[in-house]
């Protein structure tokens, strides 16, 4: 019999939990189903009795599941999300009708998920997924819309077949697990999609692999720029344009960034293949577009006159969308970067779409055992020719000496890895409310 944790002098019981999920398997990262699908079956939920949507894609997943999440929710759907990371508390993981998970409930799920896997183990990240899925069927969820970890094919999240699959965007970015080119990635994220069941790309050059998976499955290809498109226009506003449907005056999507047109488009684009089964007015999804947050994505907050700019870019794709964006809303003064990665990225991919844009750079370090050593990263922008280049022991440090530089007309890019942007926001005092329906004064951003 599994020993459940009890909680400690050091912590909560839900943070006991998760210590030990950190070492429950052996290899922090293990591409596998079996596991998964075992302690699913002796759950009873192998097929989970809700609509499950699965995203998966490089880039604008978290966008995508948030807009998703928010127009069935306005819908009066009884929704469920689930996404990784968090950026500061593992309940924002989980989520029910636009509210996280209670410690007390997921607890409750890890311990029903424990007493069932036997001598199954699971890495940190199946154990979550798991407990998503189970506290969804708890909660009588009507649709679930779940955010791959890694990949797809292999993905934990994979483990239950999704009524409809949606690939954001398909660049280079964990290379290591996914493969070093486009097809190769391409083919692990297609591994998503069901036979006769949508599948909806966003991605407008998508690499044959996935055409070609979808084809060898007869699944119901949706792609931006053939089946389905946008245009929009100066003042923000923009249409849909569907299969067997068009949405004018669309309000500008509250995610800020221009990419955030194409991922409202491909959601929009969902919405409608499945509007059969799950019908939205198109009132509900205009409120939801221009309803919907998401911390830590080309987020912006003024502290003390100064502006604050925080985005979880941590690959070169990204790290070129949050560049041109840079690129198109210049300061007047000086921009500071705050920054640190993970140690199994492309340091010089991220950082250099970005070498003109930043005038100085406080290279940190997250607290994570996989952290970049603030060496590397320094070394990598004294290469591109960056002169002002310091590191910094931490993110508090980084942000009270950014603070201290910052003037009138000066702005702060906080970006890289989740575990900077996160505790970045948390020392300035910026959240995101545990439930939409929480008092978001300090709430700034797109």
């Amino acid at each position: 019999m599994n020993e459940a944790p009890h909680e400690t002098t050091d912590g909560t019981e839900l943070e006991s939990w998760l210590r030990r999920l950190e070492i429950l398997h052996p290899t922090k990262i293990d591409l596998s189903l079996e596991r998964v699908e075992t302690v699913l079956s002796a759950l009873g939920i192998r097929k989970p009795p809700y609509r499950v949507l699965s995203v998966a894609g490089t880039n604008g997943k978290g966008s995508s599941v948030a807009l998703l999440e928010c127009i069935y929710g306005h819908a009066g759907y009884r929704v469920g999300s689930y996404t990784s990371p968090h950026l500061w508390r593992f309940n924002e993981r989980i989520r029910f009708n636009g509210a996280e998970a209670t410690d007390a409930e997921i607890v409750e799920v890890f311990a029903e998920i424990d007493a069932a896997r036997g001598q199954t183990t699971l890495s940190y990240f199946e154990f979550s997924t798991v407990a998503a899925l189970l506290y969804f069927v708890r909660r009588k969820a009507e649709i679930a819309i779940l955010e791959v970890g890694l990949g797809g094919r292999l993905d934990a999240v994979n483990a239950v077949d999704a009524d409809l699959s949606l690939i954001t965007s398909i660049d280079l970015d964990h290379e290591r697990w996914l493969g070093s080119t486009r097809e190769e990635i391409g083919a692990e994220k297609a591994g998503i999609l069901r036979g006769g069941k949508p599948a909806v790309v966003a991605d407008r050059d998508p690499p044959n692999s996935v055409l070609d998976h979808a084809a060898t499955l007869s699944a119901e290809l949706l792609r931006i720029g053939v089946d389905f498109d946008y245009r929009h226009y100066p003042d923000g506003s923009w249409d849909f344009l569907g299969q067997g449907s068009t949405i004018e005056g669309l309000p500008r999507p509250r995610l800020a960034g221009q990419v955030q047109y194409g991922n409202a488009a491909a959601c929009l684009a969902a919405v409608e293949a499945l509007q059969a089964e799950l019908p939205v007015e198109e009132r509900k999804i205009v409120a939801a577009i221009g309803a919907v947050r998401l911390p830590g994505r080309l987020q912006r907050a003024h502290v003390n006159g100064v502006e604050w700019i925080f985005d979880v870019a941590h690959n070169p794709a990204a790290a070129g969308v949050l560049a041109e964006e840079l690129g198109c809303n210049p300061a007047t003064g000086r921009t500071l970067a705050i920054v640190g990665l993970m140690a199994d990225k492309n340091i010089a991919g991220v950082v250099e779409p970005l070498a003109e844009s930043i005038d100085t750079w406080l290279v940190s370090c997250a607290e994570s055992e996989r952290a970049s050593d603030p060496r590397a990263l320094a070394s990598a922008l004294e290469n591109l020719g960056s002169a002002d280049v310091r590191e910094v022991v931490d993110v508090a440090s980084a942000c009270e000496l950014a603070a201290s530089e910052a003037g009138a007309g000066d702005r702060v890019v906080t970006f890289g890895s989740f575990q900077i942007v996160g505790p970045a926001m948390a020392t300035l005092g910026i959240y995101f409310p545990a439930s939409s329906g929480e008092d978001s004064a300090k709430w700034t951003g797109a």
